[in-house]
């Protein structure tokens, strides 16, 4: 024995050991492992089948979430429907017009003129933006802000005839409800995002947490994608729920003959109505007076003439004085920081281009052929002006002083101080259109201050912050 007291010969109690060959995986042993991982799956898929049971027979929390809760008896597939009907028709028509107003900026054409620079795919349909008809902006943006607005007590009406849905037990019963329900939250958030936000900016009320543009943008791209999923689904039973019933029976039934829907398996119609105290007629009638009192006060902004003075929700001068330059602007001079001693004797245009820049005076521009035009003046908030009568110089003649007469862009910088806006560029098109100028008096007279003394641009069918006032450089590309 060895001095240790460990029989000699032995392998250490802690040394390696031989491993035992790996034993190869079998047939019969590949099947009873699959019958194994087989047997769990479906004892997994019970064990959660059971515990659905179990949570589905919980009653529902107290509120709105009962059933009982919700019991006006004029709720039901077939009021939603005509609410969602002419939201099909008004939605498209706002995410389009939309679309149009945002490629208007030319965001392509130079990051100067993007306040979405990330837009990557979505910005697939951008393109030149055309200088014909010279009213196209002014259609576009009027009509986008004005269906907006007109379209508020129908969207509100919608969804206070969903509104039972929100409020769904159980919130989640299944993976394609739960794709339904996150669609519907899509839906809801989105449509609400985009139509305050849109209001908002009317209103001049930039409370944004960001740029209103790039906000607006991207939220109408979510919510125009929930909108379509949301149709998708919902189409059918649209569908079916306007054949149920004719809108010219329900527009001659009164409140004495008004009962509600038969029972629909969304949950529209209430389990226990209250009698009733309006009409589905009534209804109706009540939303299509609230979207025309809106349109009323609306859409005097961009139709003007006299009924610019009904265009209460416009926050904008509606009465802008008397005068050749009493017509709408934006922004005054003094807001944005724009004195008369920064546009006062020793203001001077600088036209750059090939070769040396040339620098000229308010006087010596006059001295030099002058041009008219009659344009508008359209902006994003959807007011607008009637035609103007402009004069001054043509950008084309402008860029053949610069020696670029085939110029593709031009740098137009104002000398406003540093902002969203103060610089923009203009494409090839905008500059060779002969009503395209660099504008030195409006209406006979001189411009404003307001107006943008000494220069300002004009081009057809422009957005309104692309017309730069107090411009002071003009930087002409190839």
């Amino acid at each position: 024995m060895a001095s240790g007291g460990r029989p000699s010969g032995s392998a250490p109690t802690g040394g390696p050991r031989r491993r035992r060959p790996q034993e190869k995986p079998t047939p019969k042993r590949l099947k009873r492992l699959h019958g194994t991982a087989v047997a769990a799956a479906a004892a997994g898929r019970a064990r959660t089948r059971a515990a659905a049971r179990r949570i589905g027979q919980l009653p529902p929390p107290p509120g709105p979430f009962r059933p009982g809760f919700w019991r006006s008896p004029i709720r039901g597939p077939w009021l939603t429907s005509v609410f969602g009907l002419v939201l099909l028709i008004g939605i498209p028509l706002l995410f389009i017009t939309g679309l149009l107003s945002y490629a208007s900026y030319n965001p392509d054409l130079s990051p100067l003129n993007d306040e979405t620079p990330d837009k990557g795919v979505l910005g697939f349909y951008l393109f030149s933006w055309p200088t014909h008809p010279y009213w196209l902006y002014r259609l576009l943006q009027g009509v986008h802000v004005t269906l907006g607005v007109v379209l508020v007590p129908v969207l509100l009406a919608k969804l206070w005839s969903v509104i039972p849905k929100l409020f769904e037990w159980l919130p989640v019963r299944s993976i394609a409800h739960g794709l339904e329900r996150l669609s519907l939250l899509m839906l809801v958030g989105g449509v609400i995002f985009e139509f305050v936000t849109g209001i908002f900016n009317i209103q001049l009320y930039y409370v944004f947490p960001g740029s209103f543009y790039r906000l607006h943008f991207y939220g109408a791209w979510v919510f125009i994608a929930a909108f379509v999923v949301h149709v998708c689904l919902r189409r059918g039973r649209m569908t079916r729920a306007l054949r149920s019933r004719g809108l010219g029976a329900e527009l001659r039934t009164d409140l004495a003959h008004t009962v509600p829907e038969p029972p629909d398996p969304d949950g529209l119609v209430a389990a226990a109505p209250a009698p009733p105290t309006m009409s589905r007629r009534g209804a109706l009638g009540m939303v299509g007076a609230g979207s025309l009192l809106l349109l009323m006060v609306t859409a005097g902004q961009s139709i003007g003439g006299w009924l610019r003075g009904t265009a209460l929700l416009a926050p904008h001068n509606r009465d802008p004085g008397s005068g050749p330059n009493s017509f709408q602007i934006n922004k005054t001079a003094a807001k944005v920081g724009v004195t008369p001693a920064l546009v006062g004797p020793s203001w001077r245009l600088e036209v750059h281009g090939r070769g040396a820049p040339r620098v000229f005076t308010r006087e010596q521009l006059l001295a030099m052929p002058q041009h008219a035009a009659a344009l508008p003046i359209a902006c994003v908030e959807g007011w607008s002006t009637e035609d103007q009568h402009w004069s001054g110089l043509r950008l084309a003649d402008l860029a053949a002083l610069a020696g670029l007469p085939d110029a593709g862009s031009v740098l137009v910088q104002s000398i406003q101080p540093p902002g969203p806006f103060t610089r923009v560029v203009l494409r090839g098109n905008q500059i060779r259109d002969p009503r395209a100028l660099l504008a030195l008096r409006v209406n006979g007279v001189d411009l404003s201050l307001d107006h943008g003394y000494p220069a300002r641009i004009i081009v057809p069918a422009n957005p309104g912050v692309n017309n730069t006032k107090w411009v002071h450089r003009l930087t002409f590309r190839a």
